[in-house]
């Protein structure tokens, strides 16, 4: 088993819990890991990048290959578009379809989207409105994890684990929350990819 993925949004949006949650769910499947971020500017809305890489074998890099990427996940559709050139053939593009408008010349949402749609394995989902359904408009990027789920070979079990582990703190009600954004999330990927 190995994955490589980009996760991208920016700053606030969760980049960091979904590779966290990502993460944590491959240490308890006893795989190999090794991730890289950027987020030097996410306080101000910057862009925000992780490259996760997870393995049965040793990773001796970080840093994934251009155009090797089995996976993009991103929470804001134009980033998406950014790491596209790193995603291989086959990979899955996985991309909320609402934009965050932190530019003055954001380009038309609806050329944004048909970019994203051009790209045959894809999935675009409201995860905006589906977390504001759930209460918590800080849920879209679990919301976006459920959506990546099903491609990631990683059993939803586990990552109903990784979920508990690092939200343990914040107690059962955002624990329930964020199950039910995972769930809501792979649902629709389920249905819809």
């Amino acid at each position: 088993m190995k994955k490589d993925i980009i996760i991208a949004g920016v700053g606030g949006q969760g980049i960091l819990s979904i590779a966290t949650t990502i993460g944590m769910a491959a240490l308890e499947m006893s795989l190999h890991l090794k991730q890289s971020e950027v987020h030097g500017m996410s306080q101000r809305g910057g862009d925000v990048v992780s490259n996760l890489r997870i393995s049965d074998k040793e990773i001796f890099s970080d840093l994934i290959p251009f155009g090797k990427a089995d996976m993009i996940i991103s929470v804001e559709p134009m980033e998406s578009l950014r790491y596209l050139p790193m995603l291989s053939e086959n990979g899955w593009l996985i991309t909320n379809s609402v934009p965050f408008k932190n530019i003055a010349h954001y380009p038309e949402v609806e050329n944004v989207l048909t970019e994203v749609k051009k790209f045959k394995n894809h999935v675009l989902i409201d995860a905006d409105g589906i977390a504001k359904e759930l209460g918590s408009v800080k849920s879209a990027n679990i919301v976006i994890l459920g959506a990546a789920s099903p491609y990631m070979d990683i059993p939803l079990e586990i990552l109903t684990i990784a979920i508990n582990k690092i939200f343990k703190n914040k107690g059962q009600e955002v624990i329930d929350l964020n199950l039910k954004a995972l769930a809501l999330g792979r649902e629709f990927s389920l249905k819809h990819a």
